[in-house]
């Protein structure tokens, strides 16, 4: 039995894609292809022996224009914030972090309807395609932004509010790991117009990042911090002209 359920996780990982181009797709063929992409999702909740599929893809499929609008919203954040995006075109092609917002942004509502598992079969696709690590769980507000994107790591109860911007190998996670603290908050909370550099690592569900920081490159945090604030780790680096060592 679980090697069958193994050998579906290649069906799960196609219907991410179809799911992903479907949210671009043109007019003319939305029904047909919609069509294929229940008959796949119907097909993959049997074999797992996963009950009321078809209700969850009836409650599923209205949201689809709006998820659509929030990804167009998180593509236009990275042309307008990211000098190097020449245009809205190459952020769609060429963006990973675009892509792991997108996949995201599909198993967050499914994963809201109660689906198990399938969600974060997804949502690790989406991380093996992009080195960018979203669980489903986690709640992520409008025109988010991940540039370069490897490494990025977001834990299940973190909390995102809207125009936020995260560089690679930033971590938002958990201060301990515990099974018993699986049902309580354990990420932090990131408010409305955040910046965070590259390898910041944030941790503990009670640690709130308050609106309009920047939050510096490298630091360790695990204690909140208040709105407008500027967090910066200052090591000691040193420039020495070898002409001029000894």
């Amino acid at each position: 039995m679980i090697a069958n359920h193994l050998r579906l996780k290649k069906k799960v990982e196609d219907f991410t894609l179809s799911i992903f181009y479907f949210l671009f797709e043109d007019e003319e063929v939305r029904d047909y292809q919609l069509f294929n992409i229940k008959m796949d999702f119907m097909e993959i909740v049997e074999r797992l022996e996963l009950e009321k599929g078809e209700e969850i893809w009836e409650q599923f499929c209205p949201l689809i224009p709006s998820i659509t609008q929030k990804v167009m919203l998180d593509a236009d954040a990275i042309n307008r914030n990211d000098p190097a995006a020449k245009s809205i075109d190459e952020v769609y092609f060429a963006y990973p972090g675009l892509f792991a917002i997108a996949i995201y942004r599909i198993s967050h509502e499914l994963n809201k309807l109660g689906l198990p598992l399938i969600p974060r079969i997804m949502s690790e696709y989406a991380h093996s395609s992009s080195g960018t690590d979203i669980h489903p769980g986690a709640q992520i507000g409008e025109s988010f932004f991940i540039d370069h994107a490897t490494g990025t790591a977001i834990g299940e109860t973190t909390i995102i509010g809207d125009n936020v911007m995260i560089y690679q190998g930033v971590t938002l996670g958990a201060f301990h790991i515990d099974k018993a603290l699986s049902q309580t908050k354990r990420h932090p909370t990131i408010e409305d117009n955040v910046i965070i550099y590259a390898n910041a690592t944030i941790l503990g569900g009670e640690t709130v990042v308050g609106a309009g920081s920047t939050i510096g490159a490298n630091v360790w945090i695990t204690e909140s911090v208040a709105p407008n604030s500027f967090v910066y780790h200052k090591p000691e680096t040193r420039i020495v002209n070898k002409k001029n060592e000894g």
